[in-house]
């Protein structure tokens, strides 16, 4: 498991020593990608509207089973007595997930339930009863299916879990299924090519600064 987006609001805090900074959208700490981080009063100000930015995932979902957390990290459970789908009911199971739709957010999600985080009560055993959601998946695509892996590229707007897309993807295909992989490659006009990696930031720290507005 890789760090937290906490984790990495920390480590720039205590690398550039400014108090001030943010994160626009959670990134899970299985998932790798594009986490935009605001540094200082003025870039700070620009979260809310940065999380309205679509985003861009590719996603690889296990078939065959479910997890309780909908990833690779929960208790899985095999289902058996399937037909393998075939790859034209592939396609047409995707395109159903287009536009606006119900989404049922993970049980292990940060989503406040009772004043509660939903994980925390789950991680006791406690019952979580999570309301599905009206989100907007704006494009989904294949990009390459060999059972029981099935890998596709997601454009969606603010809100929409990829874990629960991939059990539910599951769920209409009989086979179960959840997130073994996941990467996000955009966040509004944020990509892999305006991002430095973590283990660059410290060398390339003192230049970044220098571009930054007054901290």
């Amino acid at each position: 498991m890789g760090p937290t987006s906490f984790d990495v609001v920390a480590r720039v805090r205590y690398l550039t020593k400014i108090k001030k900074v943010g994160h626009a959208g959670t990134l899970d700490p299985l998932a790798s990608g594009v986490l935009v981080i605001a540094i200082g009063k003025e870039s700070t100000t620009q979260i809310s509207s940065l999380m309205l930015t679509e985003k861009e995932y590719v996603a690889e979902i296990t078939l065959g089973a479910n997890s309780t957390t909908d990833d690779s990290e929960g208790e899985k459970t095999q289902l058996s007595n399937y037909p393998i789908p075939q790859l034209t009911i592939i396609k047409q199971i995707l395109t159903s997930f287009l536009g606006e739709i119900q989404q049922i957010p993970p049980l292990y999600s940060a989503i406040k339930v009772g004043g509660k985080r939903a994980y925390k009560s789950a991680r006791k055993g406690q019952q979580v009863m999570l309301s599905p959601r009206s989100v907007i998946i704006k494009r989904i695509s294949l990009i390459s299916y060999s059972w029981p892996k099935l890998r596709i590229k997601v454009t969606c707007e603010k809100g929409v879990y990829i874990r629960s897309l991939a059990r539910d993807i599951g769920k209409k295909l009989g086979t179960g299924g959840y997130i073994s992989a996941l990467d996000r490659t955009r966040v509004g006009n944020y990509t892999y090519k305006s991002s430095i990696s973590m283990a660059d930031l410290e060398v390339k720290l003192p230049e970044i600064m220098k571009k930054l507005p007054q901290v």
